[in-house]
């Protein structure tokens, strides 16, 4: 590409490079050994969440120069950076959990810093960890620069017995563990070869969710969410993203000219379809917050209601994401969906193109089963499902794929931290038919809004998964399965009515119906919501302090600052 056909008077970088006035900026650009051309030609940040901490980040470097290699192709010039990543499987099941909500709020801020204080004119963002996904696309649609978002790929699975496994069934074997049903030789065999390359987790949990996402929302090229982290095809799509964002800057098409409320309910379709995880519910209003559009859990419910579920995959299915991308990837998926009605096909993406023309020469394949035609679904409705009620004002969400029933009626059995509830788990002091409630975990109260894997996980290993129900105001993991409702908002920590139940008190689950409820009037609430005081926590200072402070309710995506309706001016436009 012909570097003459960018107008750096236009471009956000003019203000470090260009003029007399620059010249302590250039020096700068010089002592890392940049040319002339490379200094006036676009700046593109090149930003991954890389770290050590675990598999889903380690190939993230890797490809990021790959990246770098189709910028310089297109005339432009790219330049490198972290930022963090909280990995979910590793922070799981203790205090650390209370920093992964709010690491997406430092990965989105960190990232949009980075970009505004140097000046970077676009932007190709790496992730490969539960909120890494959904941070840094909020900064993308935030700093609204031309954007290409690349998933850092799936891990593959593991064999164990003659099985694919995943690390949701480390955690199921815990359970399985603690009640006599699995060796110590077997737990220890099956945790060492659960996960045996680099990537994210393998099923339709949280990470590969908002991998499908990116490309239904239009962020991600086609067929770039599905490859596997070890498979070279990832260098690829890096090197293509390169090229790409060169060609966005060109023809100035930003992030808000893609992530439309379509788009958005594109994205929450495509979750539907695939069973994903129920974080979605939460990171599709971030990330329309972004952009100044109201798009809350109701509006992400309403979607997934009249959505078919059509893919196979784990945790209530059968497949891997490895699966589904030989299958013929999302955008096989989104074929059947646009084909029969479900999808907005003139929303526009960052290949220039539009959905439907990305579409337009995708065929369908007989010779897989992962992935079912939309008029013959796995399930007429959406694998995820909204609730409203008594007990949920503000809503509340559950992942209804692999349940045996829509419904559940039991007594409450209160609990005010996942420690006490795991604990009461752990020694199997629970009945058939309870309601565990796990309260004072949503965003604000946590602080946080920590996920459940381990004591979901460990229900179901001990055979309990389809026999108790468990509702909290905190998360589930994308590897969360059994009647399992979270989000339920107003959270415990504000007054919330889940914060009012006592042990005994019956609780009506129908996720046909979209309802949660209590068996109290409201004279009743009234009253013990008038003896209700708020609990002291114990974070005082620090990140998640400073989180709890600004965080609003996980109805509108457990967001920190007013979002894109309150700006008066764009950073792309500086």
């Amino acid at each position: 590409m012909d570097a003459r056909v960018f107008d750096k008077q236009r471009l956000p970088s003019r203000h470090v490079t260009e003029g007399p006035e620059r010249a302590p900026h250039r020096s700068y650009y010089y002592a890392m050994g940049l040319s002339p051309q490379q200094i006036h030609q676009p700046f593109v940040g090149v930003a991954t969440c890389w770290n050590e901490a675990a598999p889903c980040n380690i190939a993230l470097m890797r490809q990021a120069q790959a990246v770098k290699k189709g910028v310089a192709s297109a005339a432009g010039t790219p330049r490198e950076f972290c930022t963090i990543t909280v990995t979910d499987g590793i922070a799981m099941g203790h205090q650390g959990m209370k920093a992964s909500l709010a690491s997406r709020e430092v990965i989105a801020d960190s990232v949009e810093l980075t970009m505004r204080g140097h000046c970077y004119d676009a932007l190709v963002g790496l992730a490969g960890c539960d909120k890494s996904l959904p941070g840094m696309m909020m900064s993308m649609v935030r700093l609204n620069v031309p954007s290409i978002f690349l998933y850092g790929g799936s891990i593959l699975p593991g064999q164990f017995r003659g099985k694919d496994v995943t690390i949701v069934d480390v955690f199921e074997a815990v359970g399985l563990h603690s009640v006599g049903q699995m060796s110590v030789e077997d737990l220890e065999e099956l945790e060492q070869i659960a996960c045996p390359s680099a990537g994210a987790c393998g099923g339709q949990f949280t990470a590969n969710t908002m991998a499908c996402v990116s490309e239904a929302i239009g962020l991600a090229l086609p067929y770039s969410a599905g490859a596997p982290a070890p498979y070279e095809i990832r260098d690829r799509f890096g090197f293509a993203a390169g090229e790409m964002v060169m060609d966005l800057v060109a023809r100035n098409i930003r992030p808000r000219d893609i992530v439309t409320r379509k788009a958005l309910e594109n994205a929450a379709t495509v979750v539907a379809a695939s069973g994903g995880s129920t974080n979605a519910a939460l990171h599709l209003p971030a990330i329309a917050h972004e952009c100044g559009i109201d798009f809350d859990l109701f509006a992400v419910a309403e979607i997934f209601r009249r959505t078919p579920y059509v893919a196979d995959m784990k945790p209530g299915g059968r497949y891997v994401a490895k699966d589904m991308f030989e299958a013929g990837g999302v955008p096989l998926l989104m074929k059947t969906l646009l084909d029969n009605g479900h999808l907005h096909g003139d929303c526009i993406t960052v290949t220039g193109r539009t959905i439907a023309e990305n579409l337009e020469n995708v065929k369908w394949n007989d010779d897989q089963d992962v992935i079912h035609k939309a008029e013959t679904p796995i399930s007429p409705t959406g694998g995820v499902v909204g609730l409203s009620g008594n007990l949920a004002p503000d809503g509340a969400i559950v992942k209804v794929v692999g349940l045996k029933s829509l419904k559940f009626s039991g007594p409450a059995r209160c609990f005010d931290s996942e420690e006490e509830c795991f604990a009461a788990v752990s020694a199997r002091k629970y009945e058939e038919g309870d309601v565990l409630v796990i309260r004072y975990e949503g965003p604000r109260g946590g602080p946080g809004m920590r996920e459940m894997l381990s004591t979901t996980a460990a229900l179901y290993g001990q055979g309990a998964g389809d026999k108790v129900a468990l509702i909290t105001d905190g998360r589930f993991s994308g590897g969360t399965r059994g009647f399992c409702i979270g989000h339920v908002g107003p959270e415990a920590a504000v007054g919330g009515p889940i914060g009012l139940i006592e042990d005994g008190d019956i609780i009506d689950i129908d996720a046909d119906a979209g309802t949660l409820a209590v068996r109290l009037d409201e004279a009743t609430l009234a009253e013990r919501k008038a003896r209700w005081a708020p609990r002291p926590t114990e974070y005082t200072s620090g990140a998640i302090w400073k989180f709890a402070q600004s965080v609003g309710p996980a109805r509108k995506g457990a967001v920190t600052h007013p979002g894109g309706a309150a700006e008066v001016s764009s950073y792309a436009d500086v």
